[in-house]
């Protein structure tokens, strides 16, 4: 792990990703869907790369890499808390997971992502393409058993 990143203006970069309470709060907050305690802690622990965001030792944003480690890594739970957007964290954010990708992921491995609206503009910066109409992006989520 690397020194954290500071800048002036309060903000911190770690390359920790979030406990599962603040996990689940930035999620929330940031309009990510809401997930459950027992999903958090088990997707935590498959993070292959994650960094927080901490502004006055608050986390207030987040970004993570999961997958194989070798054919197929994804970009996941970008987010930055409403009040801290457009300071370009998101950016750094970013920068952080595809640093760490082009160092650790093999050459032929695949990199995806989902953005939601204009984030599209972002990770086009970062060589995401839209894979529509010949691929699109399908998902479920599970419910509740009764």
């Amino acid at each position: 792990m690397s020194a954290p990143t500071d800048t002036a203006d309060g903000y911190t970069l770690l390359e920790r990703f979030p406990d599962r309470d603040d996990y689940r709060r930035l999620r929330v907050a940031t309009g990510l869907s809401a997930k459950s305690a027992d999903a958090a802690e088990r997707g935590l622990r498959n993070t292959l790369f994650g960094v927080s965001v901490l502004h006055h030792g608050d986390v207030i944003g987040m970004g993570r890499i999961i997958g194989d480690g070798g054919c197929f890594f994804l970009v996941v739970d970008i987010a930055v808390e409403p009040a801290h957007q457009k300071r370009g964290l998101g950016k750094r954010i970013m920068d952080a997971l595809d640093a760490w990708l082009r160092a650790h992921a093999p050459a032929s491995a695949s990199v995806s992502l989902f953005a939601d609206g204009d984030a599209r503009h972002l990770y086009a910066r970062y060589g995401f393409v839209e894979t529509g109409p010949f691929s699109v992006g399908m998902d479920y989520t599970m419910r509740e058993r009764v």
